[in-house]
């Protein structure tokens, strides 16, 4: 981080650093002496490069049990979002047929304003509400399809509680209607297993930058059955297959994949150290008075908390700890003053709202960190509430 003095850096839900061993590849497909040409040429170099693009490719479709041909790039999980919620709407139906789209109430901006486009289109959206806890029950999914549903899209776990859905049994119940299933895995990509059969998904979101690969890489798998009826969002040149139309960056694509092999190699071990690290983190929190963890207790990222801290604003408390990177609520709503909505449809009021942050340890957290992090929230939760009127 470019910083003028030590900081903690525990908002690794928001984005991570590139891994240096992402970035050493990355480099391999830059500058003249690196293998930067056009994918889609068909000189040496061209072809070269386009076999580091498959190269990547088949390190996305085994890190995600997929067919190597059913993962397209992009540029983020907000492009593959818009890709698959808005190309799927617009091309799957006969024309003039009913549309209807059902999702939840806690979903990244990412899902919910394609939604809203499609609602200006016409189609019919239903808003799931979570549980309490933050979670989606598959239940209350299930019971919203009707006959003209289109599409689910449920993500695999929330981006500010961290709270994992069901989307196995989500997509189970899908998958017997006929009905495809769309899950934003940008929070749980090279993070949590995930097998696109297993859990019968149609459809899947990841952004490189939440797996310690680079910023403005990304993928969408799309289930074979589906590929047909999905109708591409820009148009051009006819890459990946004509669905997405553009010069494929070659470097950032070799970034992903190399970020997915190290994912494949080596995230059951990191989920448990960052499980620990968490729990010592809520550990310490909880020794402040009135602290609350907003979401289920277990059934969270291995290492996301969301805590409210009653009688302390959260924008205060953020910037009395200029030595911490963290986060009051979703990177992609920090500009808005209103509450987090994901935590207003948990029901939290907009004081315990407002009063809440967002802690996330990333790969390279230690413990001496998070009991810096506990020491530095302490005391400043302590000096703001005695100050408050």
């Amino acid at each position: 981080m470019s910083t003028h003095a030590p900081v903690i850096y525990l908002d690794y839900a928001a984005s991570t650093p590139v891994d240096p061993r992402v970035v050493e590849r990355m480099l391999g497909c830059l500058g003249p002496d690196g293998v930067f040409a056009n994918p889609s040429s068909t000189h040496a170099p061209g072809r070269e490069a386009r076999a580091l693009v498959e190269q990547a490719r088949q390190s996305a479709a085994r890190l995600f049990n997929a067919g190597a041909g059913d993962v397209y790039w992009t540029s983020g999980a907000t492009e593959s979002n818009n890709l698959a919620i808005l190309g799927w709407a617009r091309g799957s139906a006969a024309p003039g047929a009913a549309r209807h789209v059902v999702t939840t109430r806690i979903e990244h901006k990412a899902v919910l304003d394609p939604c809203k486009r499609l609602e200006k289109e016409g189609v019919a959206v239903t808003y799931v509400e979570p549980e309490p806890d933050g979670r989606v029950d598959p239940a209350r999914v299930v019971a919203a399809i009707r006959p003209d549903t289109l599409l689910v899209s449920v993500m695999h776990a929330n981006n500010e509680t961290g709270v994992i859905n069901d989307v196995g049994a989500i997509g189970a119940s899908c998958r017997a209607r006929g009905v495809p299933l769309h899950v934003d895995a940008a929070q749980t990509a090279g993070r949590l297993p995930i097998d696109v059969q297993r859990l019968n998904l149609d459809f899947m979101s990841v952004s490189a930058h939440k797996m310690y690969g680079p910023k403005g890489a990304g993928l969408l798998y799309v289930h074979p059955a589906r590929r047909p009826g999905l109708l591409p969002l820009q148009f051009g040149g006819g890459q990946e297959r004509g669905l997405r139309s553009g010069t494929l960056p070659v470097h950032q694509i070799v970034g992903l994949g190399a970020a997915c092999e190290i994912a494949f190699a080596e995230a059951a071990g990191e989920a448990a150290r960052l499980t620990a690290l968490r729990e010592r983190l809520w550990q310490g929190l909880q020794s402040i008075e009135g602290a609350l963890l907003n979401g289920h207790p277990t059934e969270r990222l291995p290492g996301t908390l969301n805590v409210a801290f009653p009688g302390v604003e959260g924008e205060s408390l953020l910037f009395a700890l200029p030595g911490l990177a963290i986060s009051s609520g979703s990177a992609c709503s920090s500009d808005s003053d209103e509450p987090s909505y994901v935590l207003r449809a948990l029901g939290r009021d907009v004081q315990t709202a407002q009063s809440s942050l967002r802690f996330s340890l990333g790969r390279f957290t230690s413990a001496a960190e998070v009991d810096a992090a506990v020491t530095a929230v302490a005391r400043e939760v302590a000096r703001l509430r005695a100050a408050a009127p």
